[in-house]
């Protein structure tokens, strides 16, 4: 069996390198954290001193990492280095990046005689821990079917989508649909609240009903027990919805849900949820009701004012006339 680095050892990074370890893949490790390598390396994992090690220890490395500046910095791109660590090895970049940017590392992999493939995956933390991800797969054939038997102690499934980056813009597709089916449950539960209904009556008719799904259970039962412990943080679904809003924009597309979700989540943020499971952009909208009511009552306040500043001058002019 072929050796597999896998460096970026996050939120998921951590539970899929676990997966690899516990299925006895040859695996070498490393983390700008160390700590975050010890559960792998404890499930059967060598750790690396650098990532350089990765690349000579292994076959094929994957990536699981937060942006691309630091794909860039793992990689050494730009540097003499980066073509004798990418040399005659395959490059699975796992995390969820720019569409651009991945076609122009695709370029600069195989120019350096290296294999790349696209591999972002679908899923928060808990399928991760599972091994329920699926896989998202773009490249030459024959990298791809190098690749997919690896991938196999980590994902349930994988879909080839054709060349790079064909793989980022179904990914891009896909969590459009989470994110706008989150918000919106989101803003479902936040009108029940405004309005006193019970939310766990509401939690069990969404359990019940037609629209019920894995991620709805998850985030109303986040919702109703204000448990925000992350599974998708909202400053990762921020990124991740800009590069949509990006991606949506390079041709055109018209994007209104897109749009919407984008400001509620970089309001989420910025209200100190950063860390926060997404559900947690239950709070842009608890802010916006909080700041639509400071209006209304400031606009009936100046209507009352207005009103009985306008009944004092018909009494004055009444007053005037009828001395």
């Amino acid at each position: 069996m072929e050796t597999v680095g896998f460096i970026g050892l996050g939120v998921m990074g951590q539970p899929m390198a676990l997966n690899l370890a516990r299925a006895g893949v040859p695996l070498v490790v490393w983390n700008r954290t160390e700590s975050r390598c010890d559960p792998v390396v404890t499930a059967g994992a060598q750790r690396a001193a650098d990532p350089a090690e990765v690349f000579r220890r292994a076959d094929v490395v994957l990536l699981m990492l937060a942006d691309e500046p630091a794909v860039d910095a793992i990689l050494a791109r730009r540097t003499p280095r980066f073509a004798s660590m990418i040399r005659g090895r395959t490059l699975v970049q796992m995390g969820t990046l720019g569409a651009s940017y991945s076609r122009g590392l695709a370029v600069d992999v195989t120019a350096a005689g290296g294999g790349y493939v696209e591999a972002p995956v679908s899923g928060s933390r808990g399928p991760a821990e599972k091994g329920e991800l699926i896989a998202i797969l773009a490249g030459q054939p024959g990298d791809v079917e190098r690749v997919r038997p690896l991938l196999q102690p980590m994902c349930a499934n994988s879909f080839r989508c054709g060349d790079v980056p064909s793989a980022l813009e179904m990914k891009f597709a896909v969590n459009l649909f989470l994110i706008t089916l989150v918000t919106g449950l989101a803003e479902s539960f936040h009108f029940a609240e405004e309005h006193g209904l019970d939310p766990a009556t509401l939690r069990q008719i969404l359990d019940a009903g037609p629209m019920a799904s894995a991620v709805s259970r998850a985030k109303i039962a986040k919702l109703v027990d204000a448990d925000f412990e992350v599974q998708a943080a909202i400053a990762d679904v921020l990124k991740n919805n800009q590069l949509i809003a990006d991606a949506a924009d390079d041709r055109g597309a018209a994007s209104p849900l897109t749009d919407a979700c984008l400001a509620l989540y970089r309001e989420t943020l910025e209200l100190g949820h950063a860390r926060a499971d997404m559900a947690a952009v239950v709070h842009a909208l608890r802010s916006r009701t909080r700041s639509r009511s400071r209006t209304r009552t400031r606009t009936r306040a100046q209507d009352r004012a207005g009103r009985t500043g306008n009944h004092a001058t018909a009494a004055d002019q009444t007053a005037g006339v009828n001395p």
